[in-house]
């Protein structure tokens, strides 16, 4: 059960940030266990209990990073990450990862964290299937811009075309013109962290992201 992270959590994110070396990391990998790696186990897959327990037809399945960076990857001669996530997600294929998928995400870093819903990087053709969509029923469509902006949680983000897209209606023409999205919450590194009830924060969020979900999964699926 998440009982909350704590400060010694953050003192090894700094840690790992400031002496990224294999040495250092064996040194303290108890810690990274017991103070990192443990409660962002736990809230991930109570989060994702919850989440299930509401929406079990959605097939979602629960993802926890590693802190060892993709060998590939490791060019600045950092092999470990200084963060942790959980997705909460549909299954994928190997070709997909990074590119497409729609996920909910919370991150964990040295200077804050972020949750909500979104790509990495959304496919060209899930983004033009978005936009039919859009022409199909603006108005529905605005019906979900209404409950974003009902709300200051979550605020729309993501690059945009050079050359804008023409929407059907003004309301519609942020979105019209993503390359790809995310509705995203920033949060400071605060008590709320060190708190059981962080749970609810994180399940409310996504609860009320749900409805964007099922718009652009039903998009996603027609490509």
């Amino acid at each position: 059960m998440f009982e909350g992270f704590s400060q010694k959590t953050i003192d090894f994110m700094w840690g790992i940030r400031l002496n990224n070396n294999k040495p250092w990391f064996e040194e303290h990998k108890d810690e990274f266990k017991l103070d990192f790696q443990t409660p962002m186990k736990e809230l991930g897959q109570e989060v994702f209990a919850r989440i299930t327990a509401g929406y079990g037809e959605h097939g979602f399945i629960h993802k926890l990073s590693r802190i060892y960076k993709d060998a590939r990857r490791v060019r600045d001669g950092c092999p470990y990450r200084d963060s942790l996530w959980f997705s909460v997600e549909k299954p994928y294929s190997e070709e997909m990862e990074n590119s497409g998928v729609l996920t909910f995400w919370f991150d964990l870093n040295p200077e804050g964290w972020s949750y909500g819903l979104g790509y990495y990087a959304a496919k060209a053709a899930t983004m033009e299937k978005l936009r039919k969509r859009i022409d199909g029923n603006p108005k529905e469509f605005e019906k979900l811009i209404d409950l974003l902006d009902s709300q200051d949680e979550f605020k729309l983000d993501g690059p945009e075309y050079v050359r804008q897209k023409q929407a059907p209606t003004s309301k519609t023409q942020e979105w019209y013109n993503k390359k790809s999205f995310s509705l995203i919450h920033y949060g400071e590194i605060d008590d709320e962290l060190f708190k059981r009830e962080f749970v609810d924060h994180l399940v409310g969020g996504y609860k009320f992201l749900m409805p964007f979900y099922d718009c652009f999964a039903v998009a996603e699926d027609t490509v």
